[in-house]
């Protein structure tokens, strides 16, 4: 299937850490943009000639809300054109060629075993898609375990977003841990956090998003601890 094209316009920009920003895209040739939490869009940046040069894809960081506006969190990678560009000469006006939602990574069809969402930097953008849409669908759902790692405090995105999700949501539990400082009196990686919660390998389903060295290494672990391969899914960011 041809995905289409749509015109996007930047209506809004924000700097969610050091390195991050929010962009906030209106498609205005549409009235509801349709995705499904955790599908990513592609962008058709104005920096190079060929069309496959210009394409850079990012996970949809909002649940759908019946309008035609989504939202991004996009880190800025060293010497990476596509960043480079967003964050140094687009600005709120500029428009851009957005291509529909696409991708597999998504929600389970059924909530029914404890689901682990391990991520790093911007890989809790799906997941931030998947738990507002939770939220707001209510659907039911066992334990749901956000494990995110980044390297300072500064840099986890959403932060006081997803404390407040945990409060209001007994059976959702936020991981935050950091590997350069200690933050909650804690310093580390992901990889020690499910472990300890799976010591006594509960019936589980495993999401993993953000750099290959993270994602290869938590599948190797999750395979040890005794889980198939068909409990785990990912998806690799850069």
């Amino acid at each position: 299937m041809v995905l289409a094209w749509h015109k996007g316009i930047i209506i809004d920009i924000q700097n969610e850490s050091p390195t991050v920003k929010r962009f906030w895209i209106q498609l205005p040739e549409l009235e509801q943009f349709h995705f499904i939490p955790g599908q990513f869009v592609t962008l058709d940046l104005p920096i190079a000639e060929r069309r496959n040069k210009r394409w850079r894809s990012y996970s949809i960081a909002n649940a759908p809300n019946q309008s035609n506006i989504f939202e991004l969190v996009i880190v800025k990678l060293e010497q990476g054109a596509g960043t480079t560009y967003l964050f140094e000469q687009a600005s709120i006006g500029t428009e851009l060629l957005v291509r529909a939602a696409q991708g597999v990574f998504v929600l389970p069809d059924q909530l029914d075993k404890t689901l682990f969402l391990i991520c790093t930097g911007t890989g809790i953008a799906p997941y931030r898609s998947m738990l507002q849409y939770i939220q707001q669908e209510q659907l039911p759902h066992l334990d749901i375990h956000l494990i995110y790692g980044c390297r300072n405090e500064e840099d986890l995105l959403f932060k006081e977003e997803m404390e407040a999700m945990a409060k209001q949501n007994e059976q959702f539990f936020y991981h935050p841990i950091t590997s350069r400082s200690t933050y909650n009196s804690k310093r580390g990686y992901v990889h020690a956090i499910y472990e300890s919660l799976c010591s006594d390998l509960p019936v589980a389903h495993f999401m993993l998003c953000g750099w290959r060295p993270m994602v290869d290494e938590a599948k190797e672990r999750i395979i040890k601890l005794g889980y198939n391969k068909t409990n785990v899914e990912f998806e690799l960011y850069g």
